[in-house]
């Protein structure tokens, strides 16, 4: 299989990770008392696995075509990886509570929203 074939299934599955995570958290916005859903869970580390073959598969493409393929800034990937990390941990660790409480729900949305103004941005 061709590397850009699995480099553009990543970005799409990376894409429907984050988007997963923010919807969940938005869906909860409303509902008193909130629950944490798993699923929050399952899209960040959909997304964090997608995110690692992206950033693997670039290289070799870089190495074929340097101007079609330039290479991610390391940086900006670190800070991506250790917030998805953060949103994992925090995650697992809300996941047997019986209540989702306001300030851990409005920390993970501000990490997924900071998550996606870096992958913008930066």
């Amino acid at each position: 299989m061709d590397l850009s074939i699995i480099h553009t299934i990543a970005y799409v599955l990376h894409m429907l990770g984050i988007l997963g995570i923010l919807v969940l958290l938005l869906l909860q916005a409303s509902k008193k008392p909130r629950k944490f859903n798993v699923g929050i869970l399952h899209s960040a580390a959909t997304a964090l696995i997608a995110g690692l073959v992206m950033v693997g598969v670039q290289y070799p493409l870089h190495a074929d075509n340097p101007t079609e393929w330039p290479l991610y800034n390391n940086t900006k990937i670190a800070v991506k990886l250790g917030i998805v990390l953060i949103i994992l941990f925090i995650g697992y660790r809300q996941n047997n509570k019986a209540v989702f409480a306001t300030k851990t729900w409005a920390t993970l949305l501000g990490l997924t929203v900071a998550n996606i103004v870096i992958a913008v941005t930066w």
